[in-house]
């Protein structure tokens, strides 16, 4: 390889890692005026509770499942998270039709 074309393929390295570095920073600080942190939501159907962090995201607020998934905040943040995790199938058992009148 040539010393021009290793020379190329250094400053594209260092190029590339700096991006990261810029974007990943990005990525994790709150802009100005905008809010993240811990929220805990109670189950409306019994004892359960559960904490996730949130954040801003592009389209507004995010919080994050147990699998590491971010999700937008539908209204707000802790229904969403109550929803989608301790309460998803209680949810869910009055969508469903009645065999009676299947």
């Amino acid at each position: 390889m040539s010393a021009k074309r290793s020379f190329r393929v250094s400053v594209w390295l260092v190029a590339g890692v700096a991006t990261f570095g810029v974007a990943q920073d990005a990525w994790s600080k709150p802009k100005r005026g905008e809010r993240h942190g811990w929220i805990t939501a109670q189950s409306r159907y019994g004892k359960g509770s559960i904490s996730a962090p949130t954040r801003p995201g592009q389209w507004g607020p995010e919080v994050r499942l147990p699998g590491g998934t971010w999700i937008s905040c539908k209204l707000d943040c802790k229904n969403t998270l109550r929803a989608e995790t301790i309460d998803f199938w209680r949810e869910r058992e009055n969508e469903l039709p009645d065999c009676g009148r299947c």
